[in-house]
């Protein structure tokens, strides 16, 4: 009995066929299932990391509307000032960290220039609340602004100016005497000073 070519180059076009999908069901089953769920696993969690959470944080002290406000967790304290109105014009926003990122539950509060606390309230405060820069009735000279420099004997606006552009520039005063390197300052003006600053 003959065979019709056609029928001879359909049955070997069905074989054809067979071998490649028996080696391409071969090449999927060579991918160990252990792997395939690692990889999902890490793809689903990297989901989860992208998704920002709700946070309430009460924001309080010298901003236009105090109160508790509802943001994101990829939200900074930044954020939460602008929904509050911004701050009051007396304001002191020095210690702020701008950049810091929310909190559930996160207090932040904005003192006004001059205010200082003995013991801040129990809870979470997003500022250094004494706001004088004062340890022992010293000034701190890494932390005060200019009108507090001028508080000090021999110091004017000029030479308030230079110690904090020379903070600025070289970082914070590892010791008073430092301060002997600021343009201005010499020994006898440090004589005056020495007594009534601090670094810490």
């Amino acid at each position: 009995m003959v065979i019709a070519p056609g029928i001879l180059c359909v049955i070997i076009l069905i074989y054809i066929l067979q071998q490649n999908s028996s080696e391409e069901a071969e090449l999927i089953s060579t991918i160990p299932q252990q792997q395939i769920l690692s990889i999902e696993n890490e793809a689903l969690h990297t989901v989860e990391q992208e998704i920002p959470t709700k946070v309430i944080v009460d924001v309080k002290g010298a901003v236009h509307f105090p109160g508790v406000y509802e943001l994101s967790s990829d939200d900074r304290i930044i954020d939460a000032i602008q929904m509050a109105g911004g701050y009051l014009e007396d304001a002191d926003t020095k210690y702020i960290n701008h950049a810091q990122k929310l909190q559930d539950e996160m207090v932040i509060y904005i003192p006004k220039k001059g205010e200082s606390f003995e013991e801040p309230p129990s809870a979470q405060f997003i500022t250094q609340v004494s706001s004088t820069s004062k340890q022992d009735n010293k000034v701190n000279i890494n932390t005060a602004d200019e009108s507090e420099l001028t508080t000090l004997s021999g110091i004017g606006p000029s030479k308030a100016k230079a110690i904090i552009q020379y903070r600025e520039e070289y970082g914070p005063y590892k010791t008073i005497e430092e301060l002997k390197n600021v343009s201005g300052i010499g020994e006898k003006t440090f004589e005056k000073l020495k007594d009534s600053i601090t670094v810490k």
